[in-house]
């Protein structure tokens, strides 16, 4: 089995995004990250991703529908259900070829329980794999400032997953910094400042690394604009319908940063917002219908 054969099986099974990263790309990872600590043996990481609907955030951008538009078909049966479907199938096909394959959820490490170490140089159950390294090793998109990963073709709109195996295949490129503009409007889109442009670290695969802004996860998941907490995900709140993803949204359609293509613009109306109260604030002329680069009284650039 080789790496087209992988991808034409993915993309038979559902999987809208697929990349490939070999071994050497994870060594900057801690023990706990690693996915060498899972199957020591593995040779190649397959990174399997599945769209966000842009449908799936529309109760939420307008205000009206948060749980049976996104957090059902854009957050827990998109993950539990859909994607999953499909990392098993593509898991059975390696296996069914010989080689051995491990399926992984693409969950954050921030609040999950760990155990004990089993034996003295072990790392504590559970290791989980960093998401958001390995989609940019398997050359699938890059870390925006935000904190988000975005892909060319959906932008923050994808859930993704792992499978580890011990199949050599070929590795796609890593990408450079393509599609974030470091514009700043997911941080003007939240009323509580949990992204906070002045304190950037750099993170990404080496060569390759990408300033990210400090994001006070302890902050959005007091959000009610749009973040929600997942059950048995950990304490990092979702965030792909929050007020500063859909900001983000509208910016990079409103830039033609994305393949995928609409006939009609996301936001339609004017943005709403909610203060830790729940009460209604009002919201920056920047965070309009067009993006940032198209102000009220302002023309197009």
């Amino acid at each position: 089995m080789d790496a087209k054969e992988v991808k034409d099986v993915a993309r038979r099974c559902g999987a809208d995004l697929v990349g490939i990263a070999s071994m050497d790309r994870f060594e900057p990872l801690p023990p706990e990250q690693h996915p060498a600590q899972i199957f020591p043996e593995c040779r190649s990481v397959i990174v399997l991703g599945r769209r966000i609907l842009r449908g799936a955030l529309r109760g939420v951008e307008e205000g009206t529908n948060f749980h049976s538009t996104y957090a059902m078909f854009g957050f827990r049966w998109l993950e539990d259900n859909f994607l999953s479907k499909t990392t098993y199938d593509v898991t059975c096909a390696i296996e069914t070829c010989g080689f051995e394959a491990v399926p992984l959820f693409g969950y954050a490490i921030d609040g999950m329980p760990t155990g004990r170490p089993v034996a003295p140089g072990k790392p504590a159950p559970n290791v989980i794999v960093d998401l958001e390294f390995a989609a940019q090793a398997a050359g699938l998109g890059e870390m925006g400032l935000g904190g988000f990963f975005l892909t060319p073709e959906y932008g923050p709109r994808q859930r993704f997953a792992l499978i580890l195996t011990d199949a050599a295949l070929e590795p796609d490129p890593v990408r450079g910094k393509t599609i974030c503009g470091d514009c700043g409007l997911c941080a003007k889109a939240c009323p509580f400042g949990a992204i906070r442009l002045e304190q950037q670290t750099s993170v990404g695969v080496p060569g390759r690394q990408m300033k990210v802004a400090f994001v006070d996860y302890a902050v959005c998941r007091s959000c009610p604009n749009g973040a929600m907490q997942g059950p048995g995900r950990g304490s990092r709140p979702d965030r792909c319908a929050a007020a500063c993803v859909r900001a983000c949204v509208v910016q990079l359609e409103s830039k033609g940063k994305l393949a995928q293509k609409f006939a009609h613009p996301f936001r339609k109306r004017e943005p709403w917002a909610l203060d830790v109260h729940q009460r209604p604030v009002q919201v920056s002329a920047e965070l309009g219908k067009h993006g940032c680069d198209d102000l009220v009284g302002q023309k197009k650039a």
